[in-house]
Parts: C-alpha cells; sequence; structure tokens
C-alpha cells in the first residue's frame, strides 16, 4: 500500500491513488490540513467518477503529476467547522466540485467567476499555495475553504446528485450564459453520456425542444423514451445528417463529445445566427472551418465549468426540478474495472463510488 511522498500535512487520509501513466488505482495513504478558521471538513459519502479523471490518471493532457488521488464530484457530510464559518454547521450535507481555491482578488474571483482564475487551484493534481499537492474524493475526507463548498438541497439524492458538482454545471453554465433557455427553442445535445445525458433534463426543464446528436443508433429509444428528447439524428449517418443539414432547423448545439471529431456536420446542423458551444475536452485540437461560420453568421463558443455562485445555483435549480444525474453506484474496489468501461463509453451515464461504505471497514 502506497504512502504519499509529498510534506506531510498533520491529519492522515486514506484513498485510492494512480502512481504512473498505467492509470491503475490502489490503496494510498497521505495527509491532509488541519481545519483551519475559515474551512469546513466533511466526511465524503459519494465521489463521481468523471472523464477527466481519466485523462488525468493516464496523464492524457500531460500535466499529471504523480501519485494522484482523483475526483472533482464530492459529497459528503460536514464533520468540522472553522471559527470563521458562519453558513455551515456539523451535519449539514454538502458538495465539493473542481476547484478548492483561487486568489479571490482577481476579476474573475470578484465577479463569483472562480473557474477562470488565473490562479485557480483544482481539487486534485494541483499545486496548493502552501506547496502541497491537492488531493481528490476518491478518500475518505477532505478539508476545504468554506467559500468553495456547496450546500446541496434537501430532496437532491447525495449519490446521484454527485455528478452534477462537474457534469451538472459544465452544462448548465454555458446553457445559461450563451442565452440557451428560451422556451421553444431548438437545442441539439451532440454526445450522450455523463454531460450529454443532464444537458437533455436541464433542456427540458428550460423548455426547449431537444434534438439528440449521437453516432450510435442503439441509443434512440433511451433518448426519446426515457430521457424525453424530442428527435434523435444520428450523426455517424451520412445520408440523414446531409438532410437535416439541408433544413438547418437548430437554434443552438452544445457539444459534449470528448472524443476528436468534426464541426463541420454539427455547424450545418443550425439556422442562421446559430450557436455551437463545445465543452467536451478531446485530447487533440479540433479543426475550425470558417467558411460556415462567415456564411451562417454562426458563433462557435466554449466553455468552463462554473463558479461557486452559479454551482449553487443549479444545484437549487435541480432540486426545484427534481434534477439528478442516471448513475452505476459501485464500491471503490471496482474503480479499476469501471474506468476501463469509461474508456469504452460503457456506462449509463455516470459512475459514482459509494466512499463512505467502501472505506467504512477500514
Amino acid at each position: 500500500m502506497a504512502k504519499s511522498p509529498q510534506t506531510q500535512l498533520p491529519l492522515k487520509a486514506f484513498g485510492w491513488a494512480a502512481s504512473d501513466t498505467s492509470g491503475i488505482l490502489a490503496p494510498f495513504h497521505f495527509s491532509r490540513r488541519e481545519n483551519g478558521q475559515n474551512d469546513v471538513t466533511l466526511q465524503i459519502l459519494y465521489c463521481g467518477v468523471c472523464h477527466s479523471d481519466l485523462h488525468t490518471l493516464k496523464n492524457d493532457w500531460g500535466f499529471t503529476t504523480y501519485p494522484v488521488v482523483p475526483g472533482h464530484e464530492i459529497v459528503g457530510v460536514v464533520t468540522k467547522i472553522g471559527n470563521n464559518v458562519k453558513n455551515f454547521k456539523v451535519g449539514d450535507k454538502v458538495g465539493v466540485g473542481v476547484i478548492v481555491e483561487s486568489c479571490k482578488e482577481c476579476e474573475c474571483c470578484q465577479q463569483d467567476l472562480e473557474s477562470y482564475c488565473p490562479k485557480p487551484v483544482f481539487t486534485y493534481n494541483s499545486p496548493y499555495y502552501d506547496g502541497t499537492r491537492t488531493q481528490g474524493g476518491y478518500s475518505n475526507f477532505v478539508v476545504v475553504h468554506q467559500r468553495y463548498v456547496l450546500r446541496f438541497p434537501e430532496n437532491l439524492p447525495l449519490d446521484a446528485g454527485a455528478p452534477l458538482l462537474c457534469a451538472g454545471i459544465t452544462v448548465y453554465s454555458p446553457m445559461k450564459y450563451y442565452g440557451m433557455t428560451e422556451a421553444g427553442k431548438h437545442l441539439g445535445v451532440a454526445g450522450l453520456g455523463g454531460l450529454g445525458h443532464v444537458a437533455i433534463k436541464f433542456a427540458k426543464a428550460f423548455g426547449l425542444k431537444v434534438t439528440v446528436i449521437s453516432s450510435s443508433p442503439n441509443k434512440e429509444d433511451e433518448a426519446i423514451k426515457r430521457l424525453g428528447a424530442d428527435s434523435f439524428l444520428v450523426s455517424s449517418d451520412p445520408a440523414k445528417m446531409k438532410a437535416s443539414a439541408a433544413m438547418g432547423t437548430m437554434d443552438y448545439i452544445i457539444d459534449t463529445i470528448s472524443a476528436v471529431h468534426s464541426l463541420i456536420p454539427l455547424l450545418g446542423l443550425l439556422k442562421l445566427n446559430g450557436k455551437l458551444v463545445t465543452v467536451g475536452l478531446p485530447n487533440k485540437p479540433l479543426e475550425l472551418p470558417i467558411f460556415p461560420l462567415v456564411a451562417g453568421r454562426k458563433l462557435v463558443g466554449g466553455s468552463n465549468f462554473g463558479g461557486i455562485k452559479e454551482t449553487q445555483e443549479m444545484l437549487d435549480f435541480c432540486g426545484k426540478h427534481n434534477i439528478s444525474a442516471d448513475i452505476e453506484l459501485i464500491k471503490m474496489d471496482h474503480i479499476n474495472t469501471a474506468m476501463e468501461r469509461l474508456s469504452k463509453s460503457d456506462v449509463k451515464y455516470r459512475f459514482v463510488i459509494d466512499v463512505a461504505n467502501s472505506f467504512s471497514s477500514l
């Protein structure tokens, strides 16, 4: 069982970490800081498994520092608070998402856009201001500054709510920013995975007409009959894509695809003044064709996950509209199998680790 080589902090913690680019996770002892005056300590109950966890484990983006404990869709119960913490108490059900610290002084932080801070500290695989490295939610507890802790609505299931802290806010934020919320408008959702299935739920709550765009014909019944999409378009069928492009019926498309793919077919589906917003993170650059943008006065944009204030707004919206992720609940000792399945897109639609019950015997 591995132990952390980093500077030892006072509190002993336990999780699962990868030690090299194989991405294989194994039990791991490490340390966390004491709860400070502005901190909240939470026992982790559940942690979602994000596709970016897999990319990080494999060092696909080139900036992983090993050993690494992934996990940034954390839900737990507060066990300790600092003297300056006023908005949380012991026993509260809370969440922690992608970011656990920022400079608090830049224009982005002042505008509650911590996700765009030039000096962010991410929940894992990130240098902290004290020189240590952050480790994520595939572990038994975490200590976080109160600013980055989120309150969970009472009616939101803790396990199925965990993926909202990344997958949820990653699609909610651009839908709000780019105006994809006007009832009656037509939204295309490219990719039916962890992000895409939540985007459908948000879109229907906003009153949008939804078409799912997927390369997998066998997902049509799922998209329409269970998730509530209005129509389904098979992107791997050139004839159907060409026919749909000739009509150009979509006001917006949110592209959640994490694999390398062409944007040209998607741009063809948009109306004049249509918007294509990409939130997936392929490990290679995508080509951006200029002619269809100019000819159709179309916009291509991107979006990061949202700031803390917007993430809380999103959670409250989910509580009001009974929106949560569709999940497969797993124990920690199943995580490597889950990662292998995730690499093949074999999950409906998000794995969530039952952390508390995985570690209860330790």
